[in-house]
């Protein structure tokens, strides 16, 4: 199985170089919805979040009020540390689940948090969606209705651009229009495949 891990921070377009790979018929597995599984009603890891921040921080309908509890987060580390502490663990074994599955070519997971945590591990390569800090802010704010500060706060929160790009074996400018991401990713998906032909080809060997 060749892994490309695909990452990016907050406002990069994970999302959209993630769509352009589905199109070509490539299993990609996101790290974000992952993350939403666990923690969806009857799952242990929502019963224990509520315990410890109080039912305040569950919807009317029972599911996680994702917004509310970013910002508890993001305002106190040490509430930050507790929540990934739970959460990591849960997320990667499902991750691993997933990945074990796929029956395509090759396999994308697509993860903000790829080279923060021990996912990287999981990948045979690399590929960071790159932009700078004003255009993370300025799309995301549009996106999710969030405050400028609180995206701020979270950018602050992620792997420094200069240090995620440096881990990167591919790297995606994505500064420009969404007309430009698709022949990247087609030249990207070419590069898989052949590297994916290779690793088949080295094991068999």
């Amino acid at each position: 199985m060749f892994v490309v891990g695909l990452t990016g921070g907050i406002g990069s377009g994970k999302s959209a170089v993630s769509q352009l790979f589905e199109q070509l018929a490539v299993d990609v597995i996101d790290a974000d919805q992952v993350a939403r599984e666990v923690v969806e009603p009857g799952e242990p890891a929502l019963a224990k979040i509520a315990q410890r921040f109080g039912s305040d921080i569950l919807l009317s309908d029972g599911n996680l009020d994702r917004k509310a509890l970013r910002k508890i987060v993001f305002e106190a580390p040490r509430q930050r540390d507790w929540l990934e502490q739970l959460l990591h663990p849960l997320i990667r074994e499902r991750i691993l689940l997933k990945l074990d599955s796929s029956k395509a070519d090759y396999t994308i997971l697509a993860s903000p948090l790829l080279l923060e945590t021990d996912q990287h591990l999981l990948v045979n390569h690399v590929v960071v969606i790159d932009v700078d800090e004003a255009t993370q802010i300025s799309r995301t704010t549009a996106r999710d209705n969030t405050d400028a500060a609180q995206v701020k706060a979270i950018i602050t929160a992620q792997m420094p651009r200069c240090e995620r790009t440096a881990k990167a074996d591919d790297l995606i400018d994505n500064s420009g229009t969404v007309d430009e991401l698709p022949p990247l990713v087609e030249k990207l998906h070419k590069k898989f495949l052949q590297k994916a032909q290779q690793e088949r080809e080295s094991d068999l060997g």
